[in-house]
């Protein structure tokens, strides 16, 4: 039996880009798939179809994050008959979401797992922070209440400062402002911080500063999606980074 490819199709960071960033690989991936993974039928629909795909013929299931293992496993079995493509609702599809599962599923029945390029939250946020990008975790979302929330933040400075790691983390639009207080309240004043909000948006803005720093002028962040990147101690000397490129493979072809 012929088992179907699982395609890794990124979504738009904000409303209205996809023309600026969806190269001739997506499109022509895209255009070949009638059968959809999704979180949100509504958006995914809208998404697919400023990318010109013929709507009434596509078939979507949902894969959300209320679904189990389960569900992945009986998705999987599409693969069977044929090519499905997997979205996320914004940005990378398995990346702090719950697609995920279905790629994981579908590496356990053999199939072919193709990711296609386009628009990361994190690894955009990271480019732009100023921040090690030799060494770097991903830490989804903090804890929401006190005293968890301030307890997981002094974790992750101490990480930072022991490791010389950049931290990334997300949280929810609307809470926002709540992590950046908490993390203000927390955080030595020299851990620096950026904040990376509204990535590809008109709006955008990636600043980075010490704690101290943001807590003269404290931004507003409600409801602007946000990456939160931190950093302890020292940054990655100059060194460092020349020596981790000279022992990079070369290309050989």
């Amino acid at each position: 039996m012929t088992i179907g490819r699982l395609y890794l199709i990124p979504t738009d960071l904000a409303n209205g880009t996809v023309d600026a960033w969806a190269g001739a690989q997506l499109r022509e991936a895209v255009k070949s798939l009638r059968h959809f993974v999704v979180e949100h039928p509504k958006t995914a629909r809208q998404f697919l179809k400023s990318l010109g795909l013929p709507l009434p013929e596509l078939q979507m299931e949902v894969l959300d994050e209320h679904s189990k293992p389960a569900d992945a496993v009986a998705l999987a079995r599409i693969l069977e008959s044929g090519d499905l493509g997997l979205l996320s609702e914004a940005g990378c599809p398995a990346i702090a979401d719950p697609g995920a599962l279905l790629v994981e599923q579908a590496h356990r029945i053999g199939a072919r797992v193709v990711p296609l390029v386009g628009p990361s939250s994190l690894v955009m946020a990271l480019m732009a922070s100023g921040l090690n990008g030799q060494r770097f975790a991903f830490n989804g979302y903090l804890p929401q209440r006190s005293p968890e929330r301030e307890q997981a933040i002094q974790r992750v400075e101490e990480r930072s400062r022991r490791e010389g790691e950049s931290q990334i983390f997300i949280e929810a639009p609307y809470r926002n402002d709540q992590l950046l207080a908490a993390l203000l309240a927390t955080c030595n004043p020299a851990t620096r911080l950026c904040l990376a909000t509204d990535l590809t948006a008109e709006g955008e803005q990636v600043f980075t500063k010490s704690i101290g720093e943001w807590a003269k002028a404290v931004p507003k962040l409600d409801r602007r999606p946000t990456v939160f990147l931190l950093l302890a101690g020292a940054g990655p000397s100059a060194t460092g980074i020349s020596a981790n490129r000279r022992d990079r493979p070369r290309r050989t072809d």
